[in-house]
């Protein structure tokens, strides 16, 4: 099928792109290259088209969709790293959803697959663990503006999944706190860890969902993908550094205001529908990660959180 990725190069985005063509789809990947490098996907491939674009831009977005005709829209595009740029991140996960919502109406899109964060819970969710049932209540820029967007999709009458992810992480990923554990420790500085604990899961392990998704597995509407296990942030750093071979000792310190405790996602609905579980080891996902920051260098990292100093 002809499938369109937004945010295609960027971490989650381009690992999708990857697996859609390795399986014969054809895919245009859009992206503005805000948080993701322009060395991704640069390498031409059969029945790939990467189109530097933005989504904010609806005369571009509409021309992009009237020229391809795609079936199936996987949206990954988002604006997260800088949890002040309030207006842009309006502009992209409010009005770029729209866009995009809109431009697959008039193309007759089949099915449109959203990535949702688990922010969309706030930071002390009524339930643990988080149902689907559990009360929306985002409480940051990004989450207040993803959570806009997935209520758009819900209100255009497309088929649509909504995908709401535990802590993604994997090559690529340039946001969180394994990519600034691991250029802290390359560049031979200490790191601190927050006392919070979250839900991790490889970010294959995550495609192979949106993947089925996009063939049309699973019935419309909303899932978790997580793994229903959590993990400190110290146990994260003790992974990186064991896979860094380094032996430093990491401070813990307090989180902040708008940092969650802890986010556990029930996960029963994807695994009965999809018949899916969890399969890379954070250890293991965790080494496979640092091998591709050894190759490609960390040169910056992304948070939507207010960091203390």
């Amino acid at each position: 099928m002809r499938m369109l990725v937004t945010g295609g190069t960027g971490f989650i985005g381009s690992h999708v792109t990857e697996r859609l063509l390795d399986v014969g789809h054809e895919v245009v990947a859009l992206d503005n290259y805000a948080t993701s490098r322009r060395d991704t996907l640069a390498q031409a491939r059969p029945r790939l088209r990467v189109v530097e674009g933005d989504i904010g831009d609806e005369t571009a977005t509409n021309r992009l969709f009237g020229e391809f005709e795609p079936e199936v829209v996987l949206h990954c595009a988002a604006s997260y790293k800088d949890p002040d740029a309030w207006a842009e991140d309006v502009r992209t996960n409010v009005q770029g959803t729209v866009n995009v919502v809109r431009a697959a109406q008039a193309s007759r899109v089949r099915r449109l697959i959203y990535f949702q964060t688990a922010l969309c819970y706030g930071s002390r969710p009524k339930d643990q663990p988080v149902t689907l049932a559990t009360p929306l209540q985002p409480e940051n820029s990004y989450a207040i503006t993803k959570t806009a967007g997935e209520q758009y999709i819900a209100l255009s009458g497309l088929e649509f999944l909504s995908l709401r992810l535990a802590n993604m992480y994997g090559p690529r990923n340039l946001s969180g706190p394994l990519p600034t554990f691991f250029s802290r420790l390359a560049a031979g500085k200490r790191c601190f860890a927050v006392n919070t604990r979250r839900d991790f899961v490889f970010v294959d392990d995550l495609v192979a969902v949106a993947v089925a998704a996009a063939e049309g597995r699973g019935r419309p509407g909303y899932y978790h993908v997580s793994s229903g296990s959590d993990y400190s942030i110290k146990e994260l750093y003790d992974a990186v550094a064991k896979a860094m071979g380094v032996r430093e000792p990491v401070e813990e310190r307090e989180r902040g205001a708008d940092d969650a405790p802890t986010i556990l996602l029930d996960p029963s609905r994807t695994q009965a529908e999809f018949g899916w579980k969890v399969t890379v080891p954070l250890e293991d996902g965790i080494r496979r990660a640092v091998e591709w920051y050894r190759r490609h260098g960390v040169d910056q990292t992304y948070t939507h959180l207010k960091l203390k100093d």
